[in-house]
């Protein structure tokens, strides 16, 4: 109750960026009895199913303490209103969304507490109930009953100073289950952030299931339990929207893209059972180090036309299932060049059209096939969804939806201007923070994600020479300052992490970096310990395992553990 009360910011998290007043006194609400008003200008049907599902998600996370328990029998209490203004119908988010929103929470005639957010979006009044949730808390009073407090005054303004906050997801190296999925989605939520990296596919495995072409999970899946079918996935993208997350798909290419599996076969190694040729080289070559960057070994072949027309195929089924999503990443890290110069059949197509084996010329070759992939991708947008705004043809440069790709030598600044147009290519830098990558391509004018290799790659500190970063380490990484940066995301890569740990290597720390991804703050993170410590307790409640940060003595005796 104290921490409803204490400091300029309560117990809220993300810190807000706007104005905040909280009140100094608290009431009692009855949490079966809190009522939702809606009042809509311009909504469309599905804004109003969205705001169905946020009432409904909003209800939930008030009454988890109460499933077991009871409301004190003793108890006097007002009812609770909350009354919710949009004024826009749209249910797309997208880098240009409105996602600010206004909350007033007053007293009227000492018998009811009304709170009213104000939002243009529904996304704007999902985070304003966010916000509204983290201004309750549960007293447990004994005997299986407790009591629900709440202030009685606030007044917040509020929006993110970052339009792209999100969490890679890796699915590869080890297969996340459907739950687990929705778990950090929830998470991420609470934390609010909006944007789900789903890296579903790696040289590891291959367990996205497509319906123009089932070799990939045939030859690519760990098991028949191992899979996410077109339906599950749908759920999942359904299920993050109404928690105000849009979900992006990478399928890493041309590198990071060959499984292969002695007992369950060998993902792209079909092709020349079916007539194609060789789709992928380098398959398993060994020694590894000298192939590629991770085993087992092998990349996309880039002069076999009919694997173009694979790709085509998996991005129109990729597409189809996500289709309110124009973005899509489409990898380009780590592709090794040494792979193609040792292959015979790339190397004569090289020669024939009078190139030789130089890094320039593999550089020639590695962007001729993300050109080519490109347009598939155009291609596969259009048909999956003709009425996408902004979209009337499936050539040319009308309005065509930006891809992402990974820093790489494809992305140095030295050459990227004669490979990759910055009007169709945003960069997301996965360097040191030391390292300028990011204002050179900055300066150039790229649109760029950060990632901080040392700072916010969560798998780090379990396998090699990699070191852990905690809470603070990651909360105080700063990003390159100025325009063109659409905002950040922490990585969570599964080599070593399945769905038994998956919430303790992201959680507390992912959420770290969303208040730097929302408000950005001046102030270093032991001006916010007492409010992340809270926020842990939040994801815990919620079901996320989130792992300790400090002795729960800290947490008691706040300021005394620095």
């Amino acid at each position: 109750m104290c921490r409803l009360v204490c400091g300029k910011y309560g117990p809220l998290w993300p810190r807000p960026t706007g104005q905040v007043i909280l009140g100094k006194n608290i009431i009692q609400i009855n949490p079966f009895t809190i009522r939702f008003e809606q009042f809509l200008s311009n909504q469309t049907a599905e804004g109003i199913i969205m705001l169905n599902e946020i009432e409904k998600y909003f209800l939930l996370n008030i009454r988890r303490k109460f499933y077991h328990r009871t409301v004190h029998p003793n108890s006097t209490h007002v009812s609770l209103v909350v009354k919710m203004y949009t004024t826009s119908g749209t249910t797309s988010i997208n880098w240009t969304t409105d996602e600010s929103y206004t909350m007033d929470i007053l007293m009227e005639n000492n018998t009811a507490i009304v709170t009213i957010i104000e939002a243009n979006t529904v996304f704007g009044a999902r985070h304003g109930c966010e916000t509204l949730l983290q201004l309750f808390t549960t007293i447990n009073e004994g005997n299986s009953t407790a009591s629900l407090y709440m202030l009685s005054q606030a007044t917040i303004i509020d929006q993110p100073k970052y339009a792209h906050r999100g969490l890679l997801i890796d699915t590869a190296r080890n297969f996340i289950p459907i739950k687990c999925l929705k778990k950090q989605l929830d998470a991420m939520a609470a934390s609010k952030m909006n944007v789900l990296h789903w890296h579903m596919t790696d040289t590891h495995s291959f367990p996205m299931q497509l319906e123009r072409v089932p070799e990939m999970i045939a030859n690519g899946a760990y098991s028949n339990d191992a899979i996410y079918s077109p339906n599950e996935v749908r759920k999942i993208i359904h299920y993050a929207k109404y928690r105000g997350i849009r979900v992006i798909f990478e399928l890493d290419a041309p590198a990071h893209a060959v499984i292969d599996r002695i007992f369950a076969g060998n993902g792209w190694q079909w092709g020349p059972d079916k007539g194609l040729g060789n789709l992928a080289v380098c398959v398993n070559q060994k020694p590894w180090r000298n192939f590629c960057i991770q085993p087992p070994c092998g990349q996309l072949n880039p002069i076999n036309p009919n694997l173009y027309t694979v790709l085509q195929d998996i991005y129109y089924d990729l597409a189809d299932m996500n289709k309110d999503e124009k973005i899509f990443h489409m990898g380009g890290d780590e592709v090794f060049l040494g792979c193609w110069n040792a292959t015979e059949e790339i190397v004569n197509y090289l020669k024939s059209l009078g190139k030789g084996q130089t890094d320039v010329d593999f550089l020639m070759l590695w962007s001729e096939f993300q050109n080519n992939a490109l347009h598939l991708w155009d291609k596969a947008l259009y048909l999956a969804n003709p009425t996408v705004t902004g979209r009337s043809t499936i050539s040319g440069n009308v309005s065509l939806s930006p891809v992402i790709l990974w820093s790489s030598r494809l992305t140095d600044p030295s050459v990227i201007e004669q490979f990759l147009s910055k009007e169709r290519y945003v960069i997301q830098t996965w360097v040191p923070a030391t390292n300028t990558i990011p204002q050179k391509l900055q300066k150039l004018g790229y649109k760029l994600i950060i990632s901080t290799k040392d700072a916010w790659y969560l798998d780090h500190g379990f396998w090699g020479v990699t070191t852990y970063y905690n809470w603070k380490r990651v909360y105080d990484n700063q990003l390159p300052k100025g325009n063109n940066i659409l905002g950040g995301e922490v990585c969570v890569w599964t080599e070593f992490i399945d769905a038994h740990s998956f919430d303790g290597r992201a959680w507390p720390r992912a959420a770290a970096a969303a208040e730097r991804l929302w408000s950005n703050p001046t102030t270093k993170s032991i001006e916010a310990e007492s409010r992340f410590l809270r926020h842990r307790e939040r994801l815990i409640n919620r079901g996320v395992q989130a792992e300790a940060i400090a002795p729960q003595w800290c947490q008691q005796n706040e300021g005394q553990c620095h």
